[in-house]
C-alpha cells in the first residue's frame, strides 16, 4: 500500500541531526537529548510499520506481474514521487519483510549508539550527533530505496559522515596508527568501490534505454533488461562494491583499522548496521538484477566466504587490541552470511536474516563492552589487562555472555542463524560447508581468549585502585541486548515469518529455470 509515512523514516534522523547541530550553541547537553528523542521516534515508527504490515509481498522473478499489477504486488509499503523525470530518476521507496527487519535493527542500534556516546563525546557534540544521525538516515534510505540512483545517493550519504566520525572523534590505535590514517583508508576503499557500482548502475540504465527507449533507474524496470554478455561484468561491479563493505577477504583491510580508531558509537554503527547494507545490497540488487551471472559466480562467492571465515578467525586470535580482535571476528561472521546467500537454499537464506540481526546485536554489545573497558582503563591493549574479573562489577559476566553468543551458544540468535546457514548450504557444497563448520571451532578459541586475556590471570596493568562498575545507563544497554539475543534464539519464528516471502523470492532467482525476463 502507498504510505506517506515511508519518507519520514529517512527524514526523522536527518532533521534530528540538524537540530542537534544547531542546539550545540545553546548547550553541549541538549544535542544528546535531541538525538535520544530522535531515535526513540525512529524506533517507534519502525515498530509501527512492522506491527501493521502483512509481509507476504516481495520481489520475485515474476517481473511482468509487478509491471501489470503495480507496486502493491511486491511492496507492503511504497512511496513514489517524480524527481528528475528527464533522466528517469524518482524518489521511489519500497518496504518488504527484509527491509523492515533491518530498519528495526538500525533504529535499535542507533538508539544504543546515542546512549553509549553519552559521556564519551565531549567536544563538538552537536556536530558528532549530526554525523551519527545522518549515517542512520542514509542506512535507512539504502534499505528502502528502489530507484538505483537514489540507492547510490544514500549509499554515499552514510559513508561520508562515518569518515568524519572516525577522523574527528576517533582514538589512536594501540599499534600506533592514527585516526586520520584509518578514516582515509576507509574513505578510499569505500569510494573506489562505490565508483565501480555507479559505473555499473549507469551502464545498466543505458543498456535498458537502448532496448526500450525509456530512460529509467527504477528497480522493476531494470529487472527486465536483457544484458547478454555484459551481465557478468556489471554483476562484478555491484559485487565488488558490496564485498568491500561486507567485507570479504582480500578487500577487508580497512575494517580493523576503522574499528580500532573509531569511537564506540562509530564501531556500533559500523559492525552492527553498515556491514549489513552490503549483504542487503547483494540480496536486493546483485542477485535479482544479474541472476544468470550470480548462479555462475555462486561457487566462487561461497569459497570467498569460506576464506573470510577461516582467515578472520585466525587473525582474530593473533590480535592484542581488543577492538581489532572483535573487528576480525566480524569478518569471520560475515563470511557465513556470504556462504548462506550464494548457496541459494531457502533454509540458508532464512538463516542469513537471523545471522545478520544476531551479529548486529552481539557485535554491537562487544564493541560497547570494549568501550566501557577503555573508558575505565584508558587502553585497549589486552597485554596490559588481566585479572579484572573481580575488579569491574557486572561487566565480566556480561561480556562472557556476549562472547558465548558470538561463538554460537544455543539459546541465542547466533546459534540459530549459523545452524540454519550450515544445514541449508550443505547440499550446495559439502566440502566448503564442512570447512565453514570448522570456523565455529576457531570462534570458540578467539572468543574465550578474550575472556582469558582480559579478565583472568594476573593483573598486568596499573589497576590496583578501585575501578568503577557499570552505571544504570550502561547496564540498561547491555540487558536490552541480552534480552533481544535470547528472544531471537528461543523464538526466531516472528523474524522468519516476516522475511519468508523476500527470501523465497531471492531463492527463486537461483532457480535453474528462471522465469522469462
Amino acid at each position: 500500500m502507498s504510505s506517506l509515512l515511508l519518507p519520514w523514516l529517512i527524514l526523522i534522523p536527518i532533521i534530528g541531526g540538524l537540530f542537534c547541530w544547531l542546539s550545540e550553541r545553546i548547550s553541549n547537553f541538549l544535542p544528546r537529548w535531541i538525538a535520544l528523542l530522535t531515535m526513540v521516534i525512529l524506533v517507534s515508527l519502525s515498530l509501527y510499520f512492522w506491527a501493521t504490515g502483512n509481509w507476504h509481498n516481495a520481489p520475485n522473478p515474476e517481473v511482468s506481474s509487478a509491471l501489470i499489477h503495480g507496486q502493491s504486488k511486491w511492496w507492503m509499503f511504497y512511496f513514489q514521487m517524480s524527481w528528475i523525470p528527464q533522466l528517469g530518476i524518482s524518489i521511489h521507496l519500497g518496504m518488504d519483510g527484509l527491509s523492515i527487519l533491518l530498519i528495526v535493527l538500525t533504529a535499535i542500534l542507533g538508539l544504543l549508539a546515542v546512549l553509549c556516546s553519552w559521556k564519551e563525546i565531549n567536544n563538538r557534540v552537536g556536530f558528532f550527533y549530526l554525523n551519527l544521525m545522518w549515517i542512520l538516515g542514509g542506512v535507512v534510505g539504502v534499505f528502502i530505496a528502489i530507484d538505483l540512483f537514489l540507492f547510490f545517493l544514500f549509499w554515499e550519504t552514510m559513508l561520508i559522515p562515518m569518515f568524519f566520525l572516525i577522523a574527528l572523534w576517533g582514538h589512536s590505535g594501540s599499534d600506533g596508527k592514527t585516526r586520520i590514517y584509518a578514516a582515509t583508508k576507509f574513505f578510499i576503499f569505500t569510494q573506489t568501490s562505490g565508483l565501480l557500482m555507479l559505473v555499473s548502475i549507469i551502464t545498466l540504465a543505458l543498456k535498458n534505454y537502448t532496448s526500450t527507449g525509456v530512460m529509467s533507474f527504477d528497480y522493476i524496470q531494470l529487472l527486465g533488461t536483457n544484458l547478454g554478455s555484459l551481465e557478468y561484468v556489471l554483476m562484478l561491479g555491484f559485487f565488488i562494491a558490496f564485498a568491500v563493505k561486507l567485507p570479504v577477504v582480500p578487500l577487508h583491510s580497512w575494517l580493523p583499522d576503522a574499528h580500532a580508531q573509531a569511537p564506540t558509537a562509530g564501531s556500533v554503527d559500523l559492525a552492527g548496521i553498515l556491514l549489513k547494507t552490503a549483504a542487503f545490497g547483494v540480496l536486493r540488487f546483485a542477485i535479482p538484477l544479474f541472476p544468470h551471472a550470480s548462479i555462475e559466480f555462486a561457487p566462487i562467492a561461497m569459497w570467498l566466504g569460506i576464506i573470510s571465515i577461516i582467515y578472520g578467525a585466525i587473525l582474530a586470535f593473533q590480535q592484542t587490541d581488543i577492538k581489532r580482535l572483535i573487528a576480525y571476528t566480524s569478518i569471520s561472521h560475515m563470511g557465513f552470511i556470504l556462504v548462506g546467500i550464494y548457496s541459494g537454499s531457502p533454509l540458508a537464506l532464512q538463516g542469513v536474516v537471523i545471522q545478520m540481526i544476531a551479529h548486529g546485536f552481539s557485535a554491537a554489545a562487544l564493541f560497547i563492552s570494549s568501550g566501557q573497558i577503555y573508558e575505565r582503563l584508558h587502553t585497549r591493549d589486552m597485554r596490559l589487562m588481566g585479572g579484572l574479573w573481580s575488579k569491574i562489577t557486572y561487566l565480566p559476566a556480561i561480556m562472557l555472555f556476549f562472547n558465548a553468543a558470538a561463538l554460537g551458544l544455543p539459546g541465542t540468535g547466533n546459534f540459530v542463524g549459523e545452524f540454519m546457514i550450515l544445514i541449508g548450504a550443505f547440499p550446495a557444497d559439502k566440502v566448503a560447508v564442512s570447512i565453514a563448520a570448522f570456523g565455529l571451532v576457531l570462534a570458540s578459541i578467539y572468543s574465550l581468549s578474550i575472556m582469558q586475556r582480559v579478565f583472568y590471570g594476573t593483573t598486568r596493568g596499573n589497576f590496583h585502585e578501585p575501578i568503577q562498575g557499570l552505571c544504570k545507563r550502561e547496564l540498561s544497554m547491555m540487558f536490552l541486548l541480552i534480552i533481544l539475543l535470547v528472544l531471537l534464539g528461543v523464538y526466531p519464528q516472528i523474524v522468519l515469518d516476516t522475511s519468508a516471502a523476500t527470501m523465497n523470492g531471492v531463492h527463486a532467482w537461483f532457480s535453474p529455470n528462471l522465469v522469462s525476463r
